[in-house]
């Protein structure tokens, strides 16, 4: 019977908590230890976690006396950890019934798979959760190559893993020294990329998780910033390419790869904010994107936003209409089909 470390790192979440544990001991075909770890919360995350260790003898409870953030936290965990394979979940978020079990079958067939993942489900903390029937039937799983989902990264420049549900092997884990300081907001994709630079991805290609967003989620403060998450996401490739180029076969192409896939998404977030008359973050994305990839300057939608901001705000409100109506009627129409209907 293969064994799962669940580390649940826990920050003023007490509210969250029962349900995000009991998710994870759910499974009667799985052996399950849990750690709870408590980043010196102020609200009652020590009584129910407390509560939690004391009904189960498969849950441990730590707290730190002072606040020490959610990296050192998480590497707390991995250092904790010892079964076959560690999952790290939020304790704001919690499993889809039988999440584990899933993983754990794919890990235990396919020995070069590092980590397992699968689709999440968000729902705003307003609304609570949709409901979820029991899984019923097949469902499809695929072994993505190591080199390929790296490409994947970063043709898109993006991280594609639902966090809550990597189920990864834990010896794996152990040997990538954690999850890097420096990236305080993308360090788990650093990590993705490191991990695939030694093995096979699985997807899995059906719920596995809840993802609980509302207005006070550190996450969400943090992706309405586009600029400072388009920086963060470009230092984790930068890190993972410095720390591990020599273990991916074409790094220097893949990395370009990812600069101009950045590079591409800070140029249109810059046109959005054009249209919104913001000059000054329209400034700085073009700043970043020029920055990350210099042939954007080269590119016609570059020429085409530049005549926009030397028109101004004001002015292309008046004239793109007319610019739409000359490109509509210079768009050639469709030839008339000789199929008799």
């Amino acid at each position: 019977m293969s064994c799962i470390d669940v580390i649940v790192p826990c920050y003023n979440y007490g509210r969250f908590l029962v349900q995000c544990v009991e998710s994870v001991l759910e499974p009667a075909a799985i052996e399950v230890r849990v750690l709870i770890i408590d980043d010196a919360s102020r609200d009652d995350t020590e009584a129910v976690a407390s509560s939690l260790s004391a009904r189960d003898a498969r849950v441990e409870y730590r707290r730190h006396p002072v606040n020490q953030g959610h990296i050192a936290t998480y590497n707390e965990g991995l250092a904790w950890a010892r079964g076959d394979y560690t999952l790290l979940i939020s304790a704001d978020d919690f499993l889809v019934p039988g999440a584990l079990a899933r993983a754990a079958d794919l890990l235990d067939e396919q020995g070069d798979v590092g980590f397992v993942y699968g689709r999440q489900i968000c729902f705003e903390q307003e609304t609570g959760p949709p409901a979820h029937g029991e899984l019923d039937g097949p469902y499809d799983r695929r072994i993505i190559r190591g080199e390929d989902f790296i490409r994947d990264c970063c043709a898109a420049g993006a991280n594609p893993v639902t966090t809550p549900t990597v189920v990864a092997r834990t010896g794996l884990l152990r040997s990538m020294d954690g999850y890097r300081p420096e990236l305080p907001h993308t360090a788990d994709l650093e990590l993705w990329l490191r991990l695939a630079s030694r093995g096979a991805v699985g997807w899995i290609d059906v719920d596995q998780a809840y993802k609980r967003m509302y207005s006070t989620n550190i996450q969400r403060e943090y992706v309405d910033g586009r600029l400072g998450d388009l920086q963060q996401r470009q230092a984790a490739f930068e890190v993972f390419f410095a720390s591990h180029g020599n273990d991916v076969r074409d790094a220097r192409r893949l990395e370009d790869l990812a600069h101009t896939s950045l590079a591409t998404e800070a140029f249109w977030a810059a046109s959005e904010a054009f249209d919104r008359g913001d000059r000054h973050g329209c400034q700085r994305l073009l700043d970043f994107s020029i920055a990350a990839d210099g042939a954007m300057k080269s590119r016609p939608e570059w020429a085409r936003l530049a005549l926009k901001r030397r028109l101004g705000t004001l002015g292309w409100r008046f004239l793109s209409p007319l610019v739409a109506a000359v490109r509509t009627r210079a768009r050639p129409r469709p030839r008339p089909s000789s199929i008799q209907v």
